[in-house]
């Protein structure tokens, strides 16, 4: 937190937007059936879309947990470690930083960036680009078993595969651009180059015998993804009920207060952008503009598009796999990036992350797209 000026010419411009937005809605849906809405729409998202991505985040933190206490999480370490020297470019160290933010959320990076146990194994040049590493696996878990949920298992994997391909433009695109800036040495600390097996040969678990065990892995491992379940409530509600009042409009009822009502404003943007999203996404409806627009900042509120985009017939499985290139590539990344810079001390490298992730999340989609029509 910081001290600014009560209130300046921007206050006065943000005040006058929002006048002139409540103006055009109420004129053109009418001032009642415009608040009606909001209400509607935020009401049926919780009831029937948030409390079913949080019962999926409880049980993929259960599985998480369950994953890390036995040791699944370690082997799965130990195997992707090379990988990740080979393609990311980053110390197999970092195979750690993306599964902790696959079966959670971006910022758990953070923690172990903080950790000199754990920061140790990396360049100065690398560390930046854990933020980009970090948030292209942030609640994947969540992003894959959501599409899965819903029927859509081949295309869910084809847009993993898309979401990884995109996370290594990210962050090679990061380590390019801090390795001309800040040079590949070690610093002058005093730092090796250093063996890792402490971190993929060993490991900390509960105590108590294996049932114990068992049961306070899947117990406490639900509980934080309960925690995740209800952090992704106000941006469910506040996000997508705003996207969505953009997407739409009154169907042949014509506006009476009921949810999911609108001005088509986002729509009349993707039908102006129709052939090059047709091109790059293979998008069959201008309305699928929504998800990737809502991704930047929120995930969890772009999935909550997902199922009515569905039950319209707006988007099929290559728009599924599309979307989960991008909603698990982008993470909702607009709203954490900067935080996560911040804390780790790279704020000068924010914009340039920023730069990089955009691009890597629309390359996730491009190649999702293109591996679904292949598959076809």
């Amino acid at each position: 937190m910081k001290k600014v000026r009560a209130f300046t010419w921007h206050t006065i411009i943000l005040t006058l937007t929002c006048l002139a937005m409540l103006f055009f809605y109420g004129q053109v849906m009418g001032y009642a059936h415009f608040f009606s809405t909001i209400m509607k729409t935020a009401h049926d998202l919780l009831l029937n879309t948030v409390f079913f991505i949080m019962a999926i985040c409880v049980l993929a933190g259960s599985l998480g947990g369950f994953m890390t206490e036995f040791g699944i999480l370690a082997l799965l370490n130990r195997l992707l470690a090379p990988l990740i020297r080979v393609l990311w470019g980053l110390p197999g160290a970092a195979s750690i930083g993306a599964l902790s933010t696959f079966i959670s959320d971006n910022p758990a990076i953070i923690t172990l960036a903080r950790d000199e146990n754990f920061i140790k194994y990396f360049k100065p040049y690398q560390r930046p680009a854990l933020t980009n590493f970090g948030t292209s696996f942030g609640m994947g878990l969540i992003v894959v078993a959501f599409m899965m949920s819903l029927g859509f298992f081949r295309e869910s994997m084809l847009g993993l595969l898309g979401a990884l391909c995109g996370s290594i433009v990210s962050t090679r695109l990061m380590l390019w651009h801090t390795a001309r800036t800040m040079g590949t040495a070690w610093d002058n600390s005093g730092h090796q180059e250093l063996d890792e097996s402490d971190l993929l040969n060993y490991r900390l678990i509960r105590d108590g015998n294996r049932m114990s065990r068992l049961l306070e892995s899947l117990l406490d491992g639900g509980k934080n993804g309960l925690e995740i379940g209800i952090q992704i409530i106000p941006g469910v509600l506040i996000i997508c009920t705003m996207v969505l009042m953009m997407t739409f409009d009154a169907g042949a009822a014509g506006y009476n207060g009921s949810a999911y009502q609108g001005i088509p404003i986002l729509s009349t943007l993707g039908s102006l952008l129709a052939i090059p999203l047709d091109l790059l996404f293979g998008f069959s409806a201008s309305d699928a503009i929504a998800f990737p627009i809502t991704a930047l900042g929120a995930v969890g509120a772009a999935l909550a598009l997902v199922p009515h985009f569905l039950g319209l017939g707006a988007i099929g499985g290559n728009e599924i796999a599309v979307f989960t290139a991008i909603g698990m590539c982008w993470s909702g990344f607009l709203s954490t990036h900067i935080a996560m810079m911040d804390v780790m001390g790279y704020r000068q490298l924010t914009t340039k992350a920023i730069s990089f992730q955009t691009v890597g999340g629309l390359c996730a989609g491009v190649l999702a797209h293109y591996l679904f029509a292949l598959c076809s």
